[in-house]
């Protein structure tokens, strides 16, 4: 970290050939040029070696047992000697400018330790527009990120403070891992953001972990949870947390009730919920 401008971009990857090469030809042909390249390997078994291989001059490479994406980030943050942190995920791509124009807008803005860029979305080969539950933010955006997850990976950039600071990816959680980090990083940080839309962001596909698992929302219960015993919450943040968890748990237990296969497990869960919820309004004075 003795290079205040390097960034390390870290693309994991796993089966995705067929991206990965899009990917990691978006990264160098940046203008921005500052910066050095890990790929993480997470146990792909079909030709991404090939790919690979054509451009292992130009990268630096690292290959492991398949562990996940949180264990195929916290390898490339391991690896990483930039100041900054972005990363990329193999299925997604940059335009030419994305780096140059956050590290513009961080040389301009030196309160920020974290930003990301606003992206179009790419689905099914077809341009969408993100609905508005999607929108980004700038600022200090805790509140705003319990509903779903507003920083997208590919987006973002980081200050290696912040890992030092809040931790890396949990590993415990198989989908939802950016979602859980981010509620650590805003919790303590603002965020900048940057109006532009200098990433394409591509969904649709069969391999994306959220067709992968069933209700999402059993994860960001799990990073509310976790959240919520931070020492540093205050009262209103308390509030919202678990006003979110009773929001995300008569969700889940509605689906369970149509689903009876499912673990009962919600009703009892929300039944807890709501009552630390009364509790919490009751002593909450603004």
């Amino acid at each position: 970290m003795d290079d205040p401008g390097k960034v390390s971009v870290i693309i994991p990857t796993y089966n995705r050939a067929a991206t990965l090469e899009r990917a990691i030809k978006s990264v160098l042909e940046q203008t921005y040029r500052n910066f050095e390249l890990i790929v993480i390997d997470d146990g792909s078994t079909d030709n991404t070696q090939q790919i690979i291989h054509k451009y292992r001059h130009k990268m630096r490479y690292f290959s492991q047992l398949h562990g996940g994406v949180s264990n195929a980030r916290n390898l490339g943050l391991e690896k990483s000697e930039g100041t900054w942190v972005a990363f990329l995920d193999s299925d997604d791509y940059w335009l030419p400018k994305k780096l140059q124009r956050q590290m513009e807008f961080l040389n301009q803005h030196s309160e920020f330790l974290i930003m990301q860029t606003d992206e179009t979305w790419l689905r099914h080969g077809k341009f969408v527009n993100p609905m508005k539950k999607h929108q980004k933010f700038g600022g200090w955006i805790f509140e705003k990120c319990l509903p779903l997850c507003i920083i997208s990976p590919s987006a973002v950039i980081v200050h290696q403070k912040i890992f030092n600071d809040v931790g890396v990816f949990d590993e415990t959680f198989p989908v939802c891992e950016d979602y859980e980090l981010w509620l650590r990083v805003t919790l303590k940080y603002p965020v900048g953001l940057l109006s532009e839309k200098l990433i394409v962001k591509t969904g649709g596909h069969a391999d994306q972990l959220s067709r992968k698992y069933w209700g999402m929302d059993r994860y960001r219960v799990r990073a509310l949870e976790k959240i919520l015993q931070a020492a540093d919450l205050t009262a209103k943040q308390r509030l919202a947390v678990l006003n979110e968890i009773v929001t995300k748990l008569r969700i889940l237990s509605r689906g369970r009730d149509k689903h009876p296969g499912l673990p009962n497990i919600y009703r009892p869960k929300l039944a807890e919920y709501e009552k630390l919820l009364e509790q919490c309004h009751a002593n909450t004075q603004y």
